[in-house]
């Protein structure tokens, strides 16, 4: 613990080593826990319970962040030299392009972290904590030392902490000791030097409970835990997702031809006598221009505008960069229950052995699920409600919680005076410890008997859609209180619960609605094949192939692999089969999304490309999510992935923008700086065509967007997207040079050629937005009314400048009427010859 508290330093004895009570007393709290004006006290003092001290990125780190561009801060360096050598007024306007432009990128970028901030609270992960002595659930990153908290099956444990109760508590340690099962904890010491797997006593920050319940004293949080000690020596990155790649691919790409070009041009430029300093700042400039200066904020914009729109159909995004591989995704596994199914489990029966209705049955599952406290679920929920039974002469005296890989749940109560060990659970897990079977007549029968007829009236509860346990149970000696995993055997098979979980109405168009966009969907359950094969029918999957959890489990992961993208339906799977599935679903070229709620889940989540959950969700399973949904729907889902898909879209349009006109423009203009006796363009004025030509860009992500472009998953293509470049950046510079021509044939002065030049080039540059935001022809495809009325505002704006006070300073003066129609039939010719080229481009070159 490296803390200071009321005086005390660190002891030199580990918390695991010392009494409870002797913690308690050194961190001046009870076992009734902190005051909340404690718990605030400390909070200020050592700050929040996370992992990450990092701060979100203060106003001032934002702005500053926009000029950190070697090629930004070179060009401002040279500004200030030749403030001082050179002309005081043209750096003084370069200097101020260059900050609007940044404050530009600015406002997007807060805007979009602001709006990120507020979604993740709505998913925020939080902690029962005893407070005034009182439970009450809190942000887990306001957990502090001394606190108590309590924890049951599905939780995160939030902090270090050392356990004070449990009631067969059992912890998943492995992101911590590597140890696939669980480990047991009890209350009590363990050794100074015991390894970390031995601690039976100590529960470490980011391990998760698996079944059981407890409650514990946090002894360390943050960085200070042992899992802070961990990632903090790690210093692990999150793996980059493909739609980073491709961003940071698409941003080499550009560079490397920046850089090219830029070195040649201030070489020659040099080389033909022309000032060298003027020579600099415009090679600078065309760096800048050329640059993807604003791709960063334009696609922090983009996904924070998704998110935000996802939100609005009830899809959260924890990660930004999911939205991509949402949008992406072309194949969604899924559980049926509550999602493919109402969620709501109703019990249909209780009947014994021979099928016949039993009040003993339904009395005895009564009574394991009135007092089960290890993992609250939706069947314990249905068995009180089915039917409900006197307790006053019962009392709980142990419980054997569930999990995963016994499939029971057994309870130890006393029954007017007799102990009683009742288990529920999977039949065949049931069946397991059972040897003799109970008829409802009292008739004791060896199970291996009676064991056929049992299976066939399974069988036939599954073939109706039927969700079936088995029910047994055993007398134990008077005066027994406890039970451990071996008092589970030669029990007695006493009858079914038989349960259903009728299909939503609307599920069946709902999959349909997936299928139109791509996205195929394959269930993968834990329900028998019969089961899960009436379900999937009833759903309209009829004629499915299946695959069964022991199927899988005889075959080879490359077999799997094979085999995976032409199954729809996983039964009887095991919790650790789901990641099996995944990987060779990946393996197979899939991009794979997985939705999950429960324990077992967490690994598929981590395994998939977006792991979906519910709020309402385990926090483990919550927490290993990308995507949080607030409403267990297919149909919420189908919303996100259309949202996500228009994120998608839109940021890939101001890659078309980028590196259509405005790269062609910038090649032009270096290329004609080397047989012009003059720069075509001076550096404050490229820098003023690059701010004017971004300005309609930055509202890309309110553009409309035409349906076909999000019907099927779209994934980055550099191939693509370099093709696009050298396309339209061809057409673009043609029209360009055409501009030259005209121009010098027209013998126009070299004021009038820079006027001429940057009115053609940032209109046209402006225009063609229109063209390439659609594979429509512009005239049919409507855009944003944001867009329409920035990149009008740019045009005109960019019309009037010349007329305007500034233009002298800018260096620009009137055209005469002549030259302005000239210029106007120019821009004209280029849109309609772009059409033309997308066109040609889609048809032709598009990979």
């Amino acid at each position: 613990m490296n803390f200071k508290l009321n005086g005390q330093t660190k002891p030199e004895i580990p918390f695991w080593a010392l009494p409870a009570a002797d913690h308690l007393k050194k961190l001046d709290s009870s076992e009734q826990g902190l005051t909340t004006t404690a718990a605030d006290e400390r909070l200020r003092q050592y700050g929040p319970n996370r992992l990450n001290h990092k701060q979100p990125n203060s106003p001032w780190r934002l702005l500053l962040a926009q000029f950190k561009s070697s090629i930004v801060l070179l060009l401002l360096f040279a500004t200030g030299v030749s403030f001082y050598l050179h002309d005081r007024v043209d750096a003084a306007i370069i200097l101020t392009i260059v900050l609007i432009s940044g404050l530009l990128g600015f406002w997007q970028e807060k805007g979009a972290a602001d709006a990120v901030v507020k979604l993740l609270a709505m998913v925020q992960i939080n902690s029962a904590v005893l407070r005034d002595g009182k439970v009450c659930d809190i942000p887990a990153q306001d957990i502090v030392i001394g606190d108590v908290v309590d924890l049951k099956a599905g939780d995160i444990v939030p902090a270090d902490c050392l356990l004070l109760a449990s009631a067969n508590l059992f912890v998943d340690e492995a992101a911590l000791t590597g140890e696939s099962y669980p480990a047991e904890k009890i209350p009590g010491l363990a050794a100074a030097d015991a390894p970390l797997s031995s601690r039976s006593n100590a529960l470490w920050m980011g391990s998760h409970v698996q079944s059981g319940s407890g409650r514990a004293l946090v002894v360390a949080t943050g960085e200070n835990s042992e899992f802070g000690k961990l990632s903090g020596r790690l210093k692990l990155k999150p793996p980059e997702t493909e739609f980073e790649r491709g961003v940071r691919r698409f941003g080499y790409l550009l560079m490397e031809v920046t850089l090219i070009l830029v070195m040649v041009i201030f070489a020659v430029n040099v080389y033909l006598h022309k000032p060298v300093m003027d020579s600099f700042l415009f090679a600078l400039a065309l760096a800048v221009g050329l640059t993807p200066q604003l791709l960063p904020a334009i696609v922090s914009v983009n996904l924070a505008h998704g998110a935000k729109r996802m939100a609005e159909h009830q899809v959260i995004v924890k990660q930004l960069a999911s939205i991509e591989n949402l949008g992406s995704m072309n194949v969604l596994c899924s559980d049926k229950t509550g999602t493919l199914t109402q969620g709501s489990v109703q019990v249909h029966a209780a009947t014994d052995a021979r099928g016949a209705a039993s009040d003993r049955v339904a009395r005895y599952a009564y009574l394991n699920a009135a007092f089960e406290t290890g993992f609250n679920n939706p069947i314990d929920a249905a068995l009180r409600q089915f039917k409900t039974f006197d307790l006053s002469a019962s009392r709980k005296l142990d419980e054997i919680p569930y999990d995963f890989y016994r499939k029971r749940l057994s309870m130890l109560v006393a029954d007017a005076g007799q102990p009683l060990l009742i288990s529920k659970g999977a039949l065949h897990n049931i069946l397991d410890v059972c040897s003799h079977i109970e008829h409802g007549d009292g008739e004791l029968v060896e199970l291996e008997q009676a064991k056929p007829a049992i299976l066939e009236r399974y069988k036939s509860y599954s073939e109706q859609g039927l969700r079936t346990l088995g029910l047994a149970y055993k007398p134990l000696a008077s005066g027994q209180s406890g039970v451990s995993g071996g008092d589970e055997s030669d029990m007695r098979f006493l009858g079914f619960l038989t349960f259903f979980d009728p299909p939503k109405a609307d599920c069946i168009a709902t999959i349909q609605q997936l299928k139109d966009l791509g996205v195929t969907l394959k269930i993968i359950t834990g329900d028998n094949r019969l089961v899960a094969e009436t379900v999937s029918q009833q759903l309209g999957l009829g004629g499915s192939k299946i695959l069964t959890g022991p199927e899988i489990a005889r075959i080879s992961d490359q077999a799997l692999t094979q085999q995976a993208g032409g199954i729809d339906l996983f039964a009887e799977v095991e919790p650790n089969q789901k990641e099996r599935i995944i990987m060779a679903l990946k393996k197979a070229g899939f991009v794979v999304g997985y939705m999950g709620d429960g324990i077992n889940d967490v690994s598929a989540l981590h395994a998939a490309d977006v792991g979906i959950s519910v709020d309402s969700a385990a926090d483990v399973a919550k927490d290993a999510a990308q995507i949080v949904l607030l409403e267990k729907s297919l149909q919420v889902l189908v919303g996100g992935v259309r949202a996500g898909r228009v994120t998608f879209a839109n940021t890939l349009k101001y890659v078309f923008m980028a590196t259509s006109a405005n790269f062609g423009n910038m090649f032009s203009m270096a290329g004609a700086s080397l047989f012009l006796p003059f720069l075509p363009l001076l550096p404050k004025q490229i820098l003023l065509t690059n701010l004017l030509t971004d300005f309609p860009e930055m509202t890309i992500a309110s553009d409309n967007l035409d349906p076909e472009m999000i019907e099927q998953p779209r994934r980055w293509d550099i191939r693509f997207i370099r093709n696009f470049m050298v396309t339209f950046g061809l057409v673009s510079s043609l029209f360009d040079y055409l501009t030259f021509g005209l121009l010098l044939w027209l013998g126009v002065p070299e004021q009038q050629f820079r006027t001429a030049w940057f009115l053609e080039s940032v209109i046209s540059a402006a225009l063609i937005v229109f063209v390439v935001r659609s594979r429509k022809p512009f005239f049919r495809s409507k855009p944003g009314k944001y867009l329409l009325w920035a990149t009008m505002a740019v045009v005109a704006a960019t019309a009037a400048l010349p007329y305007s006070p500034a233009a002298d300073l800018i260096g620009f003066e009137p055209l005469p009427a002549e030259l302005l129609g000239c210029l106007g039939a120019i821009v004209m010719l280029y849109i309609f010859s772009a059409e033309l080229a997308k066109r040609w481009f889609y048809r032709f070159l598009q990979p």
